[in-house]
């Protein structure tokens, strides 16, 4: 692996760090937010799904910029957003303010999810591309985990403390964009997307330092073949992109229908109606940063090694075992180790799904059609996460919480019997050589 390409991977993967920092540190700021201003229960998770509705609206048009601009303008243009999100919502008057500087952020964490997996997807050699891709998740719970703590310092700041807790992160936000300058763009966007063979031959040529002049003139030969492949396939919904997209659809549902957002999002909440201390409730959730990255970085190690499709088998079992025990704990008001049964169940998230859904959605697809597809893929994921987190606090009011663990339990149930009977291995492939396999599956 070349350093040009180790140090652009990094880059875009960055975008993660703001994704995962933004997408937590609210967790610390959603109790002092409400008792401010007196939200009811229904305006509170409007508040705090803020963000969520704005990262669906970012899926969903995210492939636009990234196909229409290109891979690294939009990623320049994403820690614009995060800076804007953060000042905002440290200054932020009232709630719908408040609100409007969380759902602009939101739009960057959308169009992040799309850019910067596919971006890394697109520079990586396939025997690194699992690790690599991993980078934007890897960076996602590092920042869960500096969130966390940054929160648990910043509580200390007196009555306005939330307000620093919200926008310290217009720092790593200034930080990424301006190395986001210093990208290039992706090969096979400039190939496909701008038909400019030598410019993109250049940027292979510091993907890939050891091939030949005629190894790099083969392999631009063969995105343009996959291109046009692609294009007579007559658009985005036609039958030979049937398997990717169904594969996309249920992996982005089944990873919110785990509840990791809800436990992310309230961790404080849920450990203090254990009966642990606000304060002691805050740095528990610390502890879930550090389960968070331990087991990310193990499923980064893992994933070019043993699949994609095995993590997720390892993530299934850890989920159903966890929110099972999680579930009987509420039911029999045994606490004493309800904090290591949400360790457990964030470490199955981090091994497993954690590890493996930015990778999988962003190298399925045809390179003609990669941004739309991943674009869905992120969308039915941040649908799913802004619903799920939206009604989380009336439901926690309303239905006693083991039945809540015990619905995402259920549903990792399922997901274990799709993963086993529909899922397909894509390690050590190139992107061209899944592209063809998928369309041979769908004809």
């Amino acid at each position: 692996m070349s350093k040009k390409t180790l140090l652009w991977a990094l880059t875009s993967a960055l975008s993660g760090f703001l994704f995962g920092f933004d997408t937590v540190v609210i967790s610390g700021a959603e109790q002092a937010v409400q008792e401010l201003w007196g939200l009811s229960d229904v305006m509170h998770g409007l508040l705090i799904s803020a963000a969520l509705w704005g990262t669906v609206l970012g899926a969903v048009v995210g492939g636009w910029p990234t196909d229409k601009f290109g891979r690294k303008p939009t990623l320049i243009w994403i820690g614009v957003l995060y800076f804007v999100s953060a000042l905002g919502s440290a200054v932020a008057p009232d709630p719908a303010t408040l609100m409007i500087a969380r759902f602009i952020g939101g739009v960057g964490i959308g169009i992040s999810t799309v850019a910067g997996p596919l971006y890394i997807a697109e520079v990586a050699p396939p025997a690194h591309r699992g690790r690599l891709a991993g980078l934007y998740q890897f960076n996602l719970v590092f920042a869960i985990l500096v969130a966390f703590a940054s929160n648990a310092w910043l509580s200390g700041f007196g009555e306005g403390s939330w307000r620093w807790m919200l926008g310290v992160e217009a720092i790593p936000a200034l930080a990424y964009t301006l190395l986001a300058l210093r990208m290039a763009e992706s090969p096979r966007w400039l190939i496909l997307n701008r038909g400019n063979v030598e410019a993109g031959k250049e940027v292979l040529k510091g993907v890939y330092p050891d091939k030949s002049v005629a190894e790099i003139d083969r392999l631009a030969a063969e995105i343009q073949e996959s291109g046009t492949l692609a294009a007579s396939s007559h658009g985005f919904c036609n039958r030979r992109l049937l398997r990717p997209i169904m594969l996309v659809f249920m992996l982005s549902a089944f990873n919110q229908l785990s509840g990791i957002n809800a436990v992310l999002y309230f961790a404080p909440r849920i450990f203090e109606m254990t009966g642990l201390g606000g304060q002691a409730a805050l740095l528990q959730s610390i502890g879930i940063g550090v389960t968070n990255l331990v087991f990310t970085f193990l499923g980064l190690w893992m994933i070019d090694k043993f699949g994609r499709r095995t993590l997720l088998l390892i993530g299934c079992v850890g989920y159903i075992t966890s929110l099972g025990l999680c579930a009987w704990s509420f039911a029999t008001e045994s606490f004493t180790h309800m904090p290591y049964f949400i360790f457990a169940f964030i470490g199955s998230h981090g091994i497993g799904q954690g590890a493996v859904i930015w990778v999988y959605i962003s190298e399925i697809f045809p390179a003609r059609h990669r941004a739309r597809g991943t674009s869905l893929g992120v969308s039915v994921h941040w649908v799913f996460a802004a619903v799920i987190t939206l009604l989380f606090p009336a439901f926690v009011n309303a239905v006693p919480p083991q039945y809540i663990f015990g619905f995402f339990g259920s549903m990792m149930a399922l997901q274990l019997i799709w993963v086993v009977t529909t899922v397909p291995e894509t390690k050590g492939r190139s992107l061209e050589e899944m592209e063809e396999a998928l369309s041979v599956a769908t004809k």
